[in-house]
């Protein structure tokens, strides 16, 4: 049952004496003064008032109030958890508190990642409205932001979501994944994203003796050792108020993970010929393309530096499990690869049927060179196959990730509900697409709804 059918029948939303309410009135004045866009919306999910910042991004006030919001922001023809998303409104009915969900929003400036936080109003003890306020991130859709993560994928979006709640805290956070997936970007996104004064320092973990890792991080006074010529300032020092950034930290050797397990427990360090103690004040963040849990088990990594660093995981996903992002991805490292006066060179069809198939074991690495040497093998206005002969001769059928097993019949109704919610056209069109009468058409989208509904309050 929704919020509003359960409303008793002076607080349905169908009456101008209804927006009079007090509740209402401060919500309205509340979306008025706030500097982020934001929106109020009844239990219906239609718009009732929006603020100048929410009129910027998404269009004209007038055409946008009694609109309902899942059109405005993504296009679709039912709410967002019917179309495979997860919806804040849905959440905030369900558990009464507020609710924050990352989407992709098709903005007046294109698509982009926007933090959705929606809180009830209630009147009487009744959920009446929602205030919806939208926060716009610097990285993720577009590719013109600061740092370059691009994607719209929802394993993608899931990892955007972790780095954005995990922000505005000290929790240490590791960084998991495959070799060259773009987690030293991640890790420079999350220190964006906190907004804090210090610098973003990296320590490269691999290939380091132990002598050179402790020196690099802890720093060394004049004559602490020979060749120590003159006073160092370390990584630890240098990343106050900032980030530090442990790449690979799987392969610190176990006589230095004890110190940097030292470090993270006290709070303190000192340089070496050194014997006063520092404050150590930055945030940690850690990335491995490595299996800890199971170097934990074979002695291979320190079980309490792995609890220490382990705090907030986030997996950083694979390409070829983010396929859709693969073509934004191609414009953006083409786009920048390129140094010739000429017009850049476009992908055919085929080639970029090819990227997107592709396994893409190297990740968005590999993806990078294979592209930088087919603008070198390529003389004409278009990239063809012969550009890509490292992967043209490979089993282009993609993988299919699997999630939760579902029946056949569920599966159609879940692909039903998102095509239905994204097709724009007339619902004769869509069934002649589907190879089923109008009237099938219409018949499995109903049982579909009740199908979802039924799922829903079990």
């Amino acid at each position: 049952m929704t919020v509003s059918s359960a409303l008793p029948s002076s607080l349905q939303p169908s009456t101008t004496a209804w927006m009079a309410q007090p509740a209402l009135q401060a919500a309205v004045r509340e979306i008025q003064s706030v500097g982020l866009p934001a929106c109020l919306l009844d239990p219906r999910y239609r718009i009732l008032a929006v603020n100048d910042a929410y009129s910027a991004l998404y269009g004209d006030a007038a055409e946008l109030t009694n609109q309902a919001c899942f059109r405005v922001s993504h296009g679709y023809q039912v709410p967002c958890d019917q179309a495979g998303e997860s919806c804040p409104l849905d959440r905030v009915q369900r558990y009464g508190h507020s609710a924050r969900v990352l989407h992709v929003h098709k903005t007046k400036s294109g698509d982009e990642h926007v933090f959705v936080e929606a809180r009830p109003i209630r009147a009487d003890g009744h959920i009446i409205a929602f205030v919806e306020t939208h926060r716009q991130i610097p990285v993720g859709a577009r590719a013109n932001a600061d740092v370059p993560l691009i994607g719209q994928a929802p394993s993608f979006t899931r990892m955007m979501e972790q780095i954005l709640r995990v922000a505005a805290s000290d929790a240490p956070v590791l960084l998991m994944g495959e070799s060259g997936t773009g987690k030293h970007l991640v890790a420079r996104a999350l220190h964006a994203s906190a907004e804090c004064d210090g610098e973003f320092i990296t320590v490269e973990c691999s290939g380091l003796a132990d002598g050179v890792f402790e020196n690099r991080l802890f720093g060394y006074e004049k004559g602490a050792f020979q060749g120590a010529d003159h006073r160092q300032i370390g990584q630890i020092e240098s990343a106050a108020g900032g980030t530090l950034f442990l790449d690979e930290v799987g392969d610190i050797p176990l006589p230095q993970q004890a110190k940097l397990l030292n470090l993270l427990e006290t709070g303190t360090y000192h340089r070496i010929g050194s014997m006063d103690d520092r404050r150590a004040a930055f945030r940690l963040v850690c990335a491995t393309h490595r299996d800890l849990g199971a170097m934990v088990a074979r002695g291979e990594f320190r079980q309490d530096l792995y609890y220490r660093i382990n705090t907030f995981p986030i997996e950083v996903p694979a390409l070829r499990h983010r396929r859709q992002d693969i073509p934004m991805l191609t414009e953006y490292l083409l786009d920048n690869l390129w140094r010739e006066a000429r017009p850049r060179p476009v992908l055919d069809d085929a080639t970029q049927q090819v990227l997107t198939g592709y396994e893409w074991p190297g990740n968005i690495r590999q993806l990078r060179n294979v592209l930088q040497r087919a603008l070198l093998l390529t003389d004409g206005a278009q990239i063809q196959l012969e550009a890509l002969p490292e992967i043209s001769g490979e089993d282009q059928n993609p993988n299919v990730e699997l999630g939760r097993i579902v029946t056949l019949d569920e599966h159609e109704q879940l692909y039903l509900l998102q095509v239905a919610a994204r097709f724009t056209g007339e619902k004769r069109e869509l069934a002649k697409l589907l190879g089923v009468s109008e009237r099938t058409l219409y018949r499995k989208l109903e049982q579909a709804r009740k199908a979802f509904e039924e799922r829903k309050k079990a």
